[in-house]
């Protein structure tokens, strides 16, 4: 799942990536589009030692435990139950080998040597994630129009299917935690679900918060986890030591030999052990690959097998421990603290995912895929960490659906995995054409480096449709849900801005002829945003129609959002005087960029034009859309784009414009 985890993940970084760290000494003016754009610069700050810089390595390793991890740490808590509790696994001591062989190794090919050696590898100038992943294929068949189209397409509906994920994960999760107060008395089951919704009522009333000052335990209570999931793992497997000969692939690929539809039934809850797999990668640009790759062969993987062996030594001791074997590994008297310990390991492995949600959502609106959201940022420092109460509050109500429909971790087990392998194929499919075309590696090889990862990824997905209609239907209408919201908003604005380049006046001409018998010009800047550059803009057509008057400075801006995570201070602006103490004004962000409008104009000081912020005004244009029968979407998805324009947050917020400074005036548009 694309981008988690990017508040969390902010707030345990020294240097923070989506502020721009270039001096604005370095700025320079480009007479034409920048064909490469840089990275910020992550320097050690003043004071610290390159001892200490380098020291940071273990706390970004202790932070990526709690952040990228924290998903795939609480798989233990369902994914053997799932197996042996679907009736289709006949219990034998050799298929008990069997399963945990299976589960050893789909961590070994899915998330080691898939995500860990080969994925992290494909990194977006320092960044990861689906978004980076389809920027960086997009780029590499950017000569091949109708390919990176359908790229473009299939990377998009991925990024959809991670806001279904984004609902069952957090549901299974905690209520499988909440679950082994069954364990402790079966008087309990009745407080599970109430227990459940309380406990995601008060996770997500905490986000207009943020993470900064929680995020710091996120790490420690996560190794707490790790460690106590090895160490229940160790008490059993030292009862039957012979477990651990489920290492070998034999008793795996014996177990698909002998009983092969009933392995390919059984992938559908095998998945449950690599949930949150994509994390992985989505968070490769808060912890960087040395430290994620650490975490994970240090402490993740040897905990995670040592408890699934745990498991199935139980198992082959105590048959009868099938209906919950993680919180029967556990002696009476530590239950409830580990009922405790696991809620706060799936707290945050949710607490990981929605921001991963904001983060995922503000880069979809940097790419045009999303009308503008209303954005705050809980942080003064960490621009990474924000708070979007539509993304918030439409999870939550979308996590209690969940959770009252399916009842039980077991009905919503049943639900997951589609969404998920969906996306890890999409990902290997990416990975080929960027290793392909933008790495330039032999076809033999790339087939070869991503055939076996697609072979793979492809099994679980046939096999996970066979939950479609027991729940598996569910995630992919919240992504389905949100993959038409998302195409009919790119198709809706490139109607719209079609719409006014048909009927735009050219800017230069304009001006001549407006300076010919210039009219009264007042003190002050005049900023007029407009989508497109060159083109009269309908706010400054407005002004002289109704107030008649001209600033003493004008700047037509546009803002170009680039597939690519950052770009630096010394790319941000493209300027081209137009005379008469006019400019045409380029701003340029990546889609991790943070856009603010007056700071980046700020670079102009000291270049012919001084902004003051007492005497600048924003221009705006407020359009409507009118939807028309004829060319263009359907009637019902052009009333779709109708009210999600009309919903978007104003661009003034958006654009971090002062609200004291800016004037808006409205025009109709039909489409």
């Amino acid at each position: 799942m694309p981008c988690r985890g990017a508040g969390v993940g902010a707030q345990l970084l020294h240097c923070n990536k989506t502020r721009e760290t270039d001096p604005p000494g370095r700025w320079r003016a480009h007479n034409s589009v920048p064909k490469s754009y840089g990275t910020p610069s992550c320097p050690v700050p003043r004071g610290v030692s390159v001892q200490s810089s380098k020291s940071s390595l273990a706390a970004l390793t202790l932070g990526a435990i709690g952040v990228v991890y924290g998903d795939i740490g609480t798989s233990v808590l369902y994914a053997v139950k799932e197996v042996f509790g679907s009736g289709h696994v006949p219990f034998t001591p050799d298929n008990i080998y069997g399963i945990l062989s299976i589960f050893f190794w789909t961590l070994t090919v899915i998330v080691s040597l898939k995500y860990v050696v080969l994925v992290l590898r494909a990194d977006n100038n320092g960044e990861g994630g689906l978004i980076a992943m389809l920027a960086l294929a997009s780029q590499a068949v950017k000569d091949k129009p109708r390919l990176r189209k359908g790229l473009l397409a299939v990377g998009i509906f991925g990024t959809s299917l991670f806001y279904g994920d984004g609902v069952i994960t957090p549901a299974i999760s905690v209520l499988s935690a909440v679950e082994g107060l069954e364990v402790v008395s079966p008087h309990f089951k009745q407080y599970v679900i109430p227990l459940t919704l309380i406990v995601l009522f008060c996770l997500f009333a905490v986000q207009k918060r943020g993470t900064g000052g929680i995020g710091k335990f996120f790490g420690p209570i996560t190794l707490l986890w790790f460690l106590s999931l090895a160490v229940l793992g160790v008490s059993h497997i030292v009862t039957h030591p012979e477990i651990l000969w489920a290492m070998s692939p034999h008793h795996a690929l014996g177990f698909m030999w002998a009983h092969p539809g009933i392995s390919f039934i059984i992938l559908g809850a095998v998945v449950l052990c690599v949930t949150g797999a994509e994390a992985l990668y989505a968070d490769l640009g808060h912890f960087g690959k040395r430290p994620i790759r650490l975490a994970w062969f240090g402490v993740a993987m040897p905990a995670l097998t040592l408890n699934y062996f745990g498991q199935g030594a139980l198992l082959l001791a105590e048959p009868e421990a099938v209906k919950n074997p993680f919180f029967m590994m556990a002696p009476d008297w530590a239950l409830v603290p580990l009922v405790i310990l696991a809620t706060l390991a799936t707290v945050i492995a949710s607490q990981a995912l929605i921001t991963g949600a904001f983060s995922v959502t503000k880069q979809v609106i940097q790419l045009g895929y999303l009308p503008r959201l209303n954005i705050l940022h809980t942080s003064v420092r960490d621009t990474g960490q924000i708070y979007i109460p539509l993304v918030n509050w439409g999870l939550f109500v979308a996590i209690v659906l969940a959770v009252v429909m399916f009842r039980s971790s077991s009905n919503l087990a049943a639900a997951y995995g589609i969404a998920v392998t969906l996306d890890m194929l999409i990902t290997t499919t990416l990975t080929f054409f960027v290793i392909r075309y933008g790495w330039g590696y032999p076809l033999a090889l790339c087939i070869a480096a991503t055939g076996c990862f697609f072979v793979v990824d492809l099994a679980f997905f046939a096999s996970n449709l066979l939950k479609l209609f027991q729940g598996g239907w569910f995630p992919l209408m919240i992504g389905g849900g949100v993959f038409v919201l998302m195409m009919t908003w790119k198709e809706g604005r490139r109607l719209l801005n079609d719409k006014l380049r048909a009927d735009a006046i050219d800017l230069k001409a304009f001006l001549e002829s407006v300076f010919l018998n210039p009219p009264t010009r007042v003190d002050g800047t005049a900023v007029f945003l407009t989508a497109e550059p060159g083109a009269v803009p309908n706010a400054m057509l407005h002004n002289l129609k109704h107030n008649k008057v001209l600033h003493g400075q004008n700047l037509f801006v546009t803002v170009r959002n680039h597939e690519v995570p950052w770009i630096g201070l010394d790319k941000r602006l493209q300027v081209e005087p137009l005379g008469h103490d006019c400019w045409q004004v380029v701003v340029h962000y990546g889609f991790k960029n943070d856009p603010d409008i007056p700071s980046a104009l700020h670079q102009l000081r000291g270049r012919g034009c001084e902004l003051e912020a007492m005497t600048t005004s924003y221009f705006l244009s407020r359009d409507t859309i009118i939807p028309t029968i004829g060319s263009g979407m359907a009637p019902w998805r052009e009333k779709l784009f109708a009210q999600m324009h009309h919903n978007a947050s104003g661009a003034a917020d958006f654009l971090h414009l002062p609200n004291n400074a800016v004037v808006e005036l409205g025009s109709k548009i039909e489409i």
